[in-house]
């Protein structure tokens, strides 16, 4: 009984999510019930490893996750941070299908609610709606890739530390300085002396 209200208050956060652009009606919203599945993931645990196919769209309900790659170093680059409300996926991968040469793993213990592609594109045909939220949803992140891109070409670490701190405000406690030095593309000794100068002024 307690996992059932869980599931339905993940799927009530889900259509809420969904409301913010085009609200659903009644049967949207049973839809959405129907097509998304309820996933437990344990911390470090991974939804997609490089070489895989991107099967799923997640959305996240608990917890925080990191998309990194890895290069012929073996060191990790991070690319995105996806906390409770957000979206994650191998867009390439999952659209294309395939191999993929990202990772995501849970930074802390979480709840997603995935959905597979032939379900996704069951809602993109058959309720024009989800297409238009889902453009909406890629366009949002495209735009946040691309505005990484110009700060990593003309920001300072400073100005790329202030940065997330704007855009992720609630995981600056959550991550250890690794994975944001990481994301910023500096090294944790570096992002140290970033904070230091920047609580100095």
């Amino acid at each position: 009984m307690e996992q059932q209200q869980h599931i339905a208050q993940a799927l009530e956060m889900l259509i809420n999510n969904f409301n913010q652009y085009f609200p659903l009606n009644t049967k949207e919203c049973e839809e959405v019930k129907r097509v998304f599945t309820p996933r437990i993931v344990k911390r470090k645990a991974y939804l997609l490893q490089e070489g895989e196919v991107c099967q799923h769209y997640y959305f996240v309900v608990s917890g925080c996750f990191k998309m990194f790659a890895i290069d012929a170093d073996f060191k990790e680059h991070n690319l995105q941070f996806a906390i409770e409300n957000d979206w994650v996926a191998d867009f390439q991968s999952f659209y294309d299908k395939t191999p993929s040469k990202l990772y995501i793993e849970a930074v802390e213990p979480a709840i997603v609610l995935q959905i597979a592609h032939a379900d996704l594109l069951y809602l993109y045909i058959n309720y024009h709606k989800f297409d238009r939220n889902f453009r909406i949803i890629i366009e949002r992140k495209f735009i946040d890739y691309q505005n990484r891109i110009l700060q990593n070409i003309s920001s300072t670490a400073e100005e790329r530390y202030i940065a997330f701190q704007k855009q992720y405000p609630h995981l600056l406690n959550r991550l250890p300085n690794t994975q944001i030095a990481s994301y910023l593309g500096i090294t944790s000794e570096f992002l140290s002396k970033v904070r230091k100068k920047i609580s100095s002024k």
